[in-house]
């Protein structure tokens, strides 16, 4: 599959936020989002090697639109929030915004959509509307999904048996991209929580745990 890169997105520090369109042009596209959060390194290994495999596939084109890494800022100082301080999942301009956080760590910024990290984002929504958003996180194994997106939930843990969660009801999420998309995008959210790292677990393995199921869900054309 051909992708052409389109004009980046900056960071806060100035870096460059890099996304990528399949060369096929289409009225909706399937978003893959990797780094929302820059210390969930396993979730942007899992955007990095599907991203690398889509390229390799001789598969016909589909619309798909990739940002490996959004968070840039954090991704390279190992943070969750940006250089703003800001989590990203908390910035956007749900219904449900507040500016109050439970933790630091959840600071939504003084506004939403505050960041230029979403600026970015929103405006790559505007011009290239999303039909299917899948976003790649790091958590406890659960697969998420807000939005009428429950078979693809239920397909990916067909094969990798991760428990389904039609949304954290336990953990509210202001802000967040799986409250945006259904709401102001008519558009559904699969929040892909990976397993942490551990002795036992590695990027390596999270991805051979899933690799099957996402090519598939390709392959079989579940998204197109």
């Amino acid at each position: 599959m051909e992708f052409e890169k389109l004009q980046s997105g900056i960071s806060v520090k100035g870096e460059k936020i890099e996304a990528f369109k399949s060369k096929i042009t289409s009225s909706k596209y399937n978003y893959i989002i990797g780094a929302v959060h820059g210390d969930e390194i396993e979730g942007a290994h899992l955007a990095k090697k599907l991203f690398e495999w889509l390229k390799e596939t001789s598969l016909a084109e589909m619309p798909i639109i990739i940002i490996p890494i959004l968070n840039v800022d954090g991704f390279n100082s190992g943070t969750r929030v940006n250089a703003n301080g800001v989590d990203l999942n908390r910035n956007l301009p749900s219904k449900q915004w507040s500016p109050e956080a439970k933790e630091e760590k959840y600071f939504p910024g003084i506004a939403p959509l505050s960041e230029p990290e979403n600026k970015f984002l929103v405006s790559l929504f505007e011009k290239f509307p999303p039909k299917f958003i899948l976003s790649f996180h790091s958590w406890y194994p659960v697969i998420n999904y807000n939005g009428s997106c429950k078979n693809i939930a239920e397909f990916l843990s067909s094969y990798n048996k991760y428990p389904i969660e039609a949304d954290f009801v336990s953990h509210p999420t202001p802000g967040s991209l799986g409250e945006y998309g259904p709401q102001i995008l008519n558009c559904p959210v699969l929040t892909f929580e990976c397993p942490l790292l551990s002795k036992e677990i590695t990027l390596d393995s999270i991805w051979r745990e899933n690799e099957m199921a996402f090519k598939e869900l390709i392959l079989q054309k579940i998204i197109e």
